[in-house]
């Protein structure tokens, strides 16, 4: 196992913040906004969108799937959702975080 494996198995024992928030936070600090208002904001999304229960950081049964997906998997399955296709037509973009239809 390695150390960043373990580091996050004790954030998630520690109630540290759940990785999807942090991702969150950062995504928004890029588009300009200051740490305090990215936490507000992340957190108030995650929240209405039944990830986080509410008040707290602790992760919903929907939350803990959705971060075990990680972001390759959250984009396709959105994408997918969307377009009411199987998510294995789909391809992951690292650089735009966007999953789009396969070329056949």
């Amino acid at each position: 196992m390695k150390f960043k494996d373990l580091l996050r198995i004790l954030e998630e024992t520690r109630g540290g913040t759940p990785k999807i928030v942090k991702r969150l936070v950062s995504q928004l600090q890029r588009k300009g906004m200051d740490v305090g208002q990215a936490n507000a904001v992340a957190r108030s999304t995650l929240h209405k969108s039944g990830v986080l229960k509410a008040g707290s950081d602790e992760l919903t049964a929907k939350g803990e799937h959705r971060t075990r997906l990680g972001a390759s998997g959250r984009a396709i399955d959105r994408e997918a959702t969307k377009q009411g296709k199987d998510p294995s037509r789909f391809v992951y973009s690292k650089k735009t975080n966007r999953a789009t239809l396969k070329r056949n």
